[in-house]
């Protein structure tokens, strides 16, 4: 009954739709009628296909359907079972189906979906395929399978039909998502032996569609075989990988694929790689993503993924034809769309797993080698900075900052990630911009040009947005006011001005926003802004001319300011645009000549004018004026026509103002007798002139506001010496008569007198020597590169001139209390008002103490005399200790030119090549011309000294580091850089590499100090204070020999010597010191070069003639030493030579013994380098503690310690303090123990710890320092007494009980301090109290955790003294601020036992 009932209600069916299809299409009204002949004999196949609902349409026609697919299943299914041919009738419907899919159109309609017919004007849903509802059908459904994927080679290598359908991928999409796989293990093998055979694009859709198709059963069997697969076929990498990606694996398994897919990516294509990525990304646990990022990391080779530029173009220009080298662009253009889908892939892991962003974090914190480092770092840095994700933005700049700090990421390796993925880094470009930014503001000083590169290769790589931004930023820096980012942010500015003037010229009205924050800037900064804002306004393309007419505004109402602050702003501004206007062009633009067009030559003419005009009113500002020209001239080359009419008016002026003809008689009234003096010119003929200086003086105090002052004379000088050497490519011919030309002063004899003056006499008298002593420094600037020997034997005297000029204005000096010097330096601010610190006089003994010499004035010693300024603050100590001593020494009165520094004018890095004269000679002639006397000058000791004194200044300032320089930024006045203007506009590089030229004749001067000592010890039998010893020569040598040490130690110190450009100049320095002591420095290796320079240094260790010059040559060592080599070595080395200095008696020129502030000083240096060194410190503390200290008690009142000379009463303090700190230091690195320590290992810990806490019980009287070493017993000592109390219980008791003494110490010490009152020691109470009571707690803790916890017990413990005596007014209070619990360990006398007692009788217990 139910079939005739479907099968009537079929035919109603196809009669229902015939009638409604004939109204619309021909064709289809006729398709009943085709159907009738093949009725006759009608498979099994088509007739159970009609029963069940189905209509079967010839090729170009969907199959018809008209019924649901689930009722059309049942009914095949009911077909088959209720057939008497049952079950063979199943194979007779396969062959049937078989024998109708033979043809491709038809085989293709039954993949098709079928069309569901119309009942009764409404159509059903969407239906599957013919085939896809056969395979729905459990008994059909292998058979099916069986046939399709044998039907499937047939059209493998068949291309797409028509319609782009693939037949092969229309077989496989018939198998996904059944709802059930009868053979699943099957349907697997066989789909694997199909792709063992199939072409590569039927491979890739099979491979895909396993997720689908198989069920998770099969999973870990399927990835095994694809495993496998991808080693033999990298072809297959996507596919596979996004099978396995969609594929249920085990943990093991996916770890087992992981490292096979990880194996085979560096050989996988580049438009692969982000599959492989994203795949190893996401398929990480937190357990094992650091070692699988490691493991990435060192696979993903992105330099051999994108071609660089260079070589994309050379092959552009290979290729002859245009669409060729289009194509070459298009795949250099792709290959960077695979890096960021690539990066993608990484910013997607980074995001969402925090485990991942930790990890590669860590992978590149663990790479220790620069070449190890790739692009992939900092790419992965700028991922990580742009996502934030688990706040990794810090982590990114932490990372960044210490790769760059220890030189492991390099400038090269930036300038090749930009060089080769601009495309891909300007995705970045904020967070590239982020960390520029950071990077400059940072104070550590080797980190600020790293962010500067950054800078620079965003603006040369990116978009005009991005020059936008970065231009913008840089001014943001500059109105920072931080002197170091500032100066950067300028450099920065100027270098993109010059390389990319065009560009720049976009963003001037940016650049010249900066005028508006002129105030915070500082001299040498505001040059470098009218530099670069000249540049582009000025220049020779002219740029950037918009800014032209508000440049000229600016510098007009600059000039014509009456503060001189503006002034001396607009005089540096117009400098700076002279310099840009009338700078010289290779090709001329306006003439044919090349010369300046005349238009440009007159505005150049009329600014000079201007400045000139505006800075008459003023000395300064006119001087000023000189020294900007003068620095213009020395750095650009002018035009010849600019450079002419400067110099020819230049030299008209300077004769006109300060040079005259000598007469019988000199002229005029002046508050002192004048005089013909400093004349070096004597039987030359030549006309008789000399500089006016005391007449222009005179006049210029008499009438204020002159256009001729003394404080123009030796700005003027430089001025006119430079355009001589520009003019006449570096000869002075023209002007050399002013080396030896003489000036009009006034006899300096009345310096002996100068008590006896008035006061306006003395200051007129310390003005006069302050310009003399500057007109010569000004001279030795010009002429110390000339190379005859008469006039370097004329430079030599004007050195000696000065030397003894500087001992005549120290006595003046210090007879003249609250004189202010005339200005020296014009570019900072004026020093009016400021009264020197040491303008008081003190009282000088003329002792030969050599202590207190580690830094000295410039200039404070001559050949004349022996004054020694930094030695007052010492000499006052001294003179308490010993005042009847003092006063049998000759009383001389002087003070300290330190404090007068920025009085004097600069001299030139040049000057310092005076240091290679070595013994000069010249021929006096007589009247016959015959050579009848022989002269031979040198260097004189005063005049090195004075020369390593300005040496060791400008190192200090240019190759330190820059932090200490930068701290006070917003303090009022900086003037550390005053007296530096002229070493400002040079590098650190540039002033290191003069180092290194100038370092044999550094050494040969250290070798000479070390024989003058030597000889002198021999004379005097070995002693220092013999006969035969010259207190002031023993000074200045003394202070030659540390000045030298003290360079050396600077110049190795540099930290540009550890960027890997500066490593050849190391060498080259290492090689000078080797060079001395061995030949063939050159094929040394750095090893080889330390070891040697280092055995060189120590030869001089016998001859040191003070402890401060032993500090220094201790300092040099420890610094060669770090260049390279075995550590171990020189450490012992090092140690040992510190140790023979601190067991040396150093006494004075004069016998005395040295003492005294700076003594003191050098002392805690010295002994902090030998404790630093020492291969064991603790015992090295307790040999000072025990025996050293021992000695001194019993010793009286002015004696020392037998085995450490250096100790005694006076510097008692400063061994106690060194020891304790370096205690402290020590038991910090002793490692904290640990449960799986074994016995051997906590032994050793327990050994070392009793070792210390022995040493802090003798020396427990620091409080501060007491504090700090009870906190690391509590964090690492007492860790190891929890493991160690069972094994080791005597040992641990002991411990506890010498420790607990200690701690009972420290609380009579917070009495004693309550007591006194004493605020520098209640300050540490508190936190000492605290540590205190955690110690007492933190051994109960100790015995609860070894079964002892009724062994521990309280006690109230009083209050006392220093000395042991109970605190009487405290006695009735017993609150518990002033108690402090002890623990101790019962006994079966506990009762009875005393407070210093320790109980231990736990011993009997069985723990």
């Amino acid at each position: 009954m139910m079939r005739k009932r479907g099968r009537s209600s079929v035919e109603k069916g196809e009669g229902a739709s015939t009638n409604t299809k004939a109204k619309k299409s021909r064709s289809t009204g006729r398709q009943p009628k085709e159907a009738v002949p093949e009725e006759t004999n009608e498979s099994v196949f088509s007739v159970f296909l009609r029963e069940a609902g189905v209509t079967l349409k010839p090729s170009g026609t969907s199959n018809e359907i008209a019924v649901d697919q689930v009722v059309f299943q049942k009914r095949i299914r009911q077909q088959l079972q209720k057939s008497p041919r049952y079950p063979s009738i199943i194979q007779e419907f396969i062959t049937d189906l078989e024998s109708y899919i033979e043809n491709s159109d038809r085989f293709r309609n039954c993949l098709l979906p079928c069309v569901p017919q119309l009942v009764d004007g409404c159509s059903s849903s969407f239906q599957e395929s013919l085939l896809r509802m056969l395979l729905g059908i459990e008994t059909l459904q292998t058979l099916i399978i069986n046939t399709l994927l044998e039907k499937l080679p047939e059209f493998m290598l068949d291309g797409a039909a028509d319609g782009g359908l693939s037949i092969p991928r229309m077989i496989i999409n018939q198998l996904k998502w059944l709802d059930r796989v009868v053979d699943a293990k099957e349907l697997a093998a066989k789909l694997m032996e199909l792709v063992s055979v199939a072409p590569v694009e039927v491979q890739r859709d099979i491979i895909t569609s396993l997720p689908e198709i198989l069920e998770d059963s099969q999973h870990n069997d399927i990835a095994r075989e694809l495993n496998s697969l991808l080693q033999e076929n990298t072809q297959l990498t996507v596919p596979i990988l996004d099978a396995l990606s969609s594929l249920n694996l085990s943990s093991s398994l996916l770890t087992e694929v992981r490292e096979a897919v990880m194996a085979t990516s560096a050989a996988v294509q580049l438009e692969d790689l982000p599959v492989v990525v994203k795949f190893i990304l996401h398929s990480v646990s937190a357990s094992d993503a650091y070692e699988v990022v490691c493991n990435l990391r060192k696979k993903l080779e992105l330099e051999q993924c994108v071609l660089p530029a260079v070589l994309q173009a050379s092959q552009s220009r290979i290729k002859n034809k245009g669409a060729a080298a289009s194509t070459s662009t298009a795949a250099a253009g792709s290959s960077q769309d695979s890096v960021v889908l690539v990066l993608d892939c990484i910013k997607s892991a980074v995001r969402f797993q925090k485990s991942i962003s930790e990890a590669w974090l860590k992978a590149m914190e663990s790479v220790e080698e620069v070449e190890d480092h790739k692009v992939i770092d900092l790419l992965v840095l700028f991922i990580l900075h742009s996502t934030n994700a688990n706040q990794s933005r810090r982590g990114a700049e932490r990372v960044l900052k210490v790769k760059v700090r220890t030189g492991l990421i390099q400038e090269s390796l930036l300038q090749k990630t930009f060089r080769d993925y601009g495309q891909v880094m300007r995705g970045y470009f904020p967070s590239v911009l982020a960390l520029a930014q950071s990077l400059l503001r940072s104070p550590d000083p080797c980190v600020v040009p790293f962010g500067g590169h950054m800078y620079r290769h965003s603006f040369t790589a990116f978009d005009s947005y991005c020059h936008q931004e970065v231009v913008g930023s840089l001014v943001t820096h500059v109105c920072s006011g931080v002197n170091g980012e500032v100066d950067m942010a300028l450099e920065l500015l100027c270098g993109l001005v010059t390389e990319k003037p065009a560009e720049m010229a976009l963003y001037a009205v940016f650049v010249k926003g900066i005028l508006d924050y002129m105030d915070n800037l500082t001299p040498q900064q505001i040059r470098r802004l009218f530099h670069l804002l000249s540049r582009l306004a000025f220049g020779q393309q002219q740029q950037g001319s918009h800014i032209q007419d508000d440049m000229h505004i600016v510098i007009r109402k600059q000039l014509s300011s009456t503060v001189p602050k503006y002034k001396r702003i607009g005089i540096i501004g117009a400098v700076m645009i002279v310099g840009s206007m009338g700078a010289s062009s290779p090709k001329g633009k306006g003439s044919e000549n090349g010369s300046l067009p005349q238009e440009t030559f007159r505005q150049v003419t009329a600014l000079l004018e201007l400045v000139k005009s505006s800075s008459e009113s003023s000395p300064e500002a006119a001087a000023l004026y000189y020294d900007e020209l003068a620095n213009l001239i020395s750095n650009t080359t002018l035009d010849p026509q600019v450079q002419e009419m400067i110099g020819s008016s230049v030299l008209e002026d300077f004769q006109d103002d300060f040079i005259v003809d000598i007469g019988p008689e000199i002229k005029g009234s002046f508050p002192f007798p004048a005089r013909v003096m400093y004349k070096l010119d004597e039987g030359e003929s030549q006309s008789e002139i000399a500089i006016n200086l005391l007449p222009v003086l005179v006049q210029d105090l008499q009438n204020k506001g002159e256009r001729v002052s003394p404080l123009c004379l030796s700005p003027f000088f430089r001025l006119l010496r430079l355009c001589e050497q520009k003019q006449h490519q570096g000869d002075l011919e023209e002007i050399d008569g002013l080396l030896g030309c003489p000036l009009i002063v006034t006899d300096m004899d009345v310096v002996e007198k100068v008590e006896s003056l008035s006061k306006a006499e003395k200051e007129f008298l310390c003005t006069l020597l302050f310009h003399t002593i500057n007109w010569f420094r000004e001279i030795i600037n010009g002429f110390c590169g000339v190379k005859e020997i008469e006039m370097k034997m004329k430079v030599m005297t004007r050195l000696q001139n000065i030397t003894f000029l500087q001992t005549l204005l120290e006595r003046a000096l210090a007879a003249t209390p609250g004189y202010v010097p005339p200005v020296s330096n014009f570019d900072g601010e004026s020093t009016d008002g400021i009264v020197p610190s040491s303008a008081a006089p003190v009282n000088k003994a003329k002792k030969g103490n050599g202590a207190g010499k580690k830094r000295k004035a410039p200039g404070k010693n001559s050949s004349e005399s022996n004054s020694q300024p930094e030695e007052a603050t010492e000499a006052e100590e001294t003179q308490q200790e010993q005042p009847e001593k003092e006063k049998e020494k000759e009383l001389r009165p002087g003070v300290s030119l330190a404090s007068y520094r920025p009085f004097f004018r600069e001299l030139d890095m040049e000057v310092l090549s005076v240091l290679q004269c070595g013994l000069l000679s010249r021929s006096l002639l007589d009247s016959e011309l015959h050579t009848n006397v022989r002269e031979e000058v040198l260097l004189g000791p005063a005049e090195l000294v004075f020369l390593l004194e300005d040496m060791l200044r400008k190192l200090d300032f240019s190759l330190t580091a820059a932090p200490a320089k930068r701290a006070p930024f917003l303090k009022g006045r900086a003037d550390k850089s005053v007296g530096f203007s002229h070493l400002q506009q040079r590098s650190s590089k540039d002033i290191a590499s003069c180092c290194v030229e100038l370092m044999p004749a550094l050494c040969s001067h250290l070798e000479n100090c070390h024989n003058h000592f030597q000889t002198l010890l021999s004379e005097n039998n070995g002693v220092v204070d013999g006969p035969a010893t010259d207190e002031q020569e023993y000074q200045l040598m003394s202070s030659g020999y540390q000045l030298l040490l003290q360079v050396l130690n600077t110049t190795f110190s540099w930290s540009g010597f550890s960027q890997p450009g500066q490593r050849s100049l190391l060498k080259k320095a290492l090689g000078v010191l080797a060079g001395r002591l061995k030949e063939g420095g050159a094929e040394l290796t750095m090893e080889q070069l330390v070891k040697h320079s280092f055995e060189y240094l120590l030869n001089f260790r016998s001859t040191m003639p003070n402890l401060s010059t032993a500090l220094s040559l201790s300092q040099l060592l420890s610094t060669v030493s770090e260049k390279g080599g075995s550590s171990t070595t020189y450490r012992e080395q090092t140690a040992s030579l510190a140790r023979r200095f601190l067991c040396q008696d150093w006494v004075t020129a004069s016998g005395e013994k040295e003492r005294g502030a700076k003594f003191n000083e050098a002392l805690h240096s010295l002994l902090s380098i030998y404790l630093e060194h020492v291969e064991d410190v603790l015992k090295a503390v307790e040999e000072i503690a025990e025996k050293g200290m021992q000695e001194l008690i019993t010793m009286s009142k002015d004696e020392s310690s037998t085995s450490w000379p250096t100790l005694n009463r006076q510097t008692f303090l400063v061994f106690y303090k060194v020891l304790m700190a370096e205690l402290e230091k020590a038991v910090r690195k002793i490692p904290a123990g640990k449960m799986s320590d074994s016995t051997e290992a906590q032994s050793v810990k327990l050994l070392t710890w009793t070792l210390a806490v022995r040493d802090f019980h003798i020396m427990v009287n620091l409080v501060k320092y007491g504090r700090l070493f009870l906190e690391s017993f509590l964090k690492l000592g007492m860790p190891l007494l929890d493991y160690s109390f069972k094994r080791h219980k005597e040992d641990v008791q002991s411990l506890l009980k010498t420790f607990q003494l200690s701690t009972r110490q420290l609380h009579h010490m917070c009495g004693h301090s309550k007591i006194h009152q004493d605020t520098s020691l209640t300050n540490h109470v508190p936190a000492l109290k605290k540590s205190l009571e955690l110690f007492v707690y933190r051994v109960k803790a100790t015995l609860t955790l070894n079964n002892c916890q009724e062994a521990f017990w309280i006690g109230n413990l009083k209050n006392r003294n220093l000395k042991g005596e109970e605190i009487l007014s405290q006695r009735s209070q017993e609150s518990d601020d002033d108690e402090e619990e002890e623990a101790q360990q019962r006994s079966p006398q506990a009762q009875e036992q005393s407070e210093d007692e320790v109980v231990v009788s736990c011993k009997r217990r069985q723990i």
